[in-house]
């Protein structure tokens, strides 16, 4: 009867929710990004973006990182803490409470015969608040939008992990085609080094080409161990990124991985509402918006129903005789007459959170715009860079093969042949650093556009 007349009451008075209800604020962005394409093509790019690069090790660490990694399961139970909120926000805003009491008592009251009595009791009560003002609608939507937040907080966690594990599996790969670069300078030192001891013990060439090929092998050497110690490192971050400590990686050549398909030029702007960041941020704002309605509805009357219902006896035996039965029901309107301006000031509190919550949204879109373009730039460039590098590394091939044939034949002292290995070994560590940073920069665009794009127009 109580739920019944409750929710009569709420329909009747639905529409009286004071306070602001929520727009998306409008923000001056250009409705598209600029950047020229590099190699684009009008395709839809997959949820699971890291398969695009088509290895199976990689699939498998970021697989692992999104089960096993403490951050997301953080970010899980997150969302089940705001999913429980919510069903107690619901719960609060449908269904009356209903609690269950039995007891007993003694005492003295002189009006009484006789004055000294015990009473047993048992019963229900009710009680629910009509929500007049809208403010346990409001908190209800507000702690949905926390949900989403959360829920938005969890997918933006899952995709810079993956990011991360893919950023970080294409390091150690880098640092597997560099440590064979090096093993290909220390070879050739080796033999150099035994071509100028047998010339230098033929009377043909000095003892310093001897120490020059000796300190080339020695520094190529050196180089090799550290970029074997790094790897380590690596392999020990990718660890930690998938819960998998003791992990090991078999070795790879980083130039293996296709560079994916990229975005056509003129991407739109709106392509940044897929970022899971940019929705929590809006999430959060839309939470903060319909936290002034609450603050402004405690201003207002608070309409509460109760009603119980039980039995009470002086004797335990008669505790559900009929006459036993006791009941009530009534109403109650409680509100503030003389604050201070207390509820007035948390209104103000909650109105200038929501101007903080929109500032900081605004923030996201900004610098979510600002990672698109950075990343476009930044694959472009680097694409342009690997054509120099490659040209680079031939030239340096080239200048090494003539250099050893002038040093064979007589022609030049060894410094020319050391210094043509020194720029083949830059040129080669250089060409496969950019190619690192090449696919690095090919995730972050997928990062920024919140883990892909769907082209519009071909």
């Amino acid at each position: 009867m109580i739920r019944l007349l409750a929710l009569s009451l709420g329909l009747l008075l639905a529409g009286c929710v004071v306070g602001p209800n929520y727009q998306r604020p409008a923000l001056d962005l250009p409705g598209a990004f600029g950047e020229s394409d590099v190699g684009a093509a009008a395709m839809a790019v997959p949820q699971k973006w890291w398969t695009l690069y088509g290895d199976e090790t990689l699939n498998a660490l970021v697989e692992a990182g999104l089960v096993r990694n403490a951050d997301i399961r953080f970010a899980v139970a997150r969302v089940e803490e705001a999913e429980a909120a919510l069903r107690e926000a619901h719960a609060t805003l449908f269904f009356p409470l209903v609690t269950g009491n039995a007891g007993v008592t003694r005492g003295r009251n002189p009006a009484n015969d006789p004055p000294t009595a015990t009473i047993y009791s048992i019963g229900l009560a009710t009680s629910f608040e009509i929500d007049l003002w809208g403010r346990l609608r409001r908190a209800e939507r507000a702690t949905r939008d926390n949900l989403l937040a959360s829920r938005y907080g969890r997918d933006t966690v899952a995709l810079t992990l993956a990011a991360t594990i893919a950023r970080t599996y294409f390091a150690a790969l880098s640092l597997d085609s560099q440590y064979t670069a090096s093993e290909e300078i220390v070879r050739a030192a080796d033999e150099s080094f035994t071509l100028a001891r047998r010339r230098a013990t033929g009377g043909i060439a000095s003892e310093l080409d001897v120490y020059q090929a000796g300190s080339l092998r020695s520094a190529a050497a050196a180089q090799a161990k550290e970029i074997a110690r790094q790897r380590a490192a690596v392999i020990h971050q990718l660890g930690l990124l998938t819960g998998r400590f003791g992990l090991t990686v078999a070795g790879g050549a980083v130039t293996s991985l296709p560079i994916p398909p990229l975005p056509p030029a003129g991407l739109p702007s709106q392509l940044l509402e897929r970022r899971p960041d940019v929705s929590q941020a809006e999430a959060v704002l839309a939470a903060a918006t319909e936290r002034i309605g609450i603050a402004r509805a405690a201003q207002f009357p608070t309409l509460s129903l109760t009603a119980s219902l039980g039995r009470a006896s002086p004797e335990l035996s008669n505790l559900f005789s009929s006459h036993a039965s006791i009941w009530s029901i009534g109403a109650g309107l409680v509100g503030p007459i003389l604050d201070g301006g207390r509820y007035a000031a948390r209104t103000d509190q909650a109105a200038a959170q929501a101007r903080q919550a929109e500032a900081l949204y605004q923030r996201t879109v900004e610098t979510a715009f600002r990672d698109v373009a950075d990343a476009l730039s930044n694959v472009r460039l680097a694409a342009d860079q690997e054509t120099d590098l490659q040209d680079r590394v031939a030239q340096a091939r080239s200048a090494l093969r003539l250099a050893q044939m002038r040093y064979d034949r007589g022609y030049s002292a060894y410094l020319e042949v050391l210094d043509a290995q020194r720029t083949l070994n830059d040129a080669q560590l250089a060409f496969l650093r950019n190619r690192q940073a090449y696919l690095s920069f090919t995730v972050d665009l997928m990062n920024a556009l919140g883990g892909g794009w769907t082209a519009e127009r071909a």
